[in-house]
């Protein structure tokens, strides 16, 4: 397997794991509004509004941010 092809692979279960991560905290943060887990009525909103935005923001920005770095490296 060549560099480029180990990095791809890398990024690629990288951004699986952040987009795992953040439905898993969604939904511990659901789970907690919805008082199936014992704990702060606001903690469950904070924790559903921040693994809704890690889901859908934090991918493209690696993204956007690995593309940037791979512009400036030479080849």
């Amino acid at each position: 397997m060549s560099d480029d092809e180990a990095r791809a692979k890398r990024r690629y279960f990288i951004l699986g794991g952040v987009r795992f991560g953040s439905l898993a905290v969604l939904l511990m943060g659901l789970m907690i509004a919805r008082a199936v887990i014992d704990a702060p009525y606001a903690l469950g909103i904070a924790l559903t509004v921040a693994g809704l935005l890690a889901f859908f923001f934090v991918p493209p920005l690696l993204a956007k941010s690995w593309k940037a770095n791979d512009r400036d490296q030479p080849e």
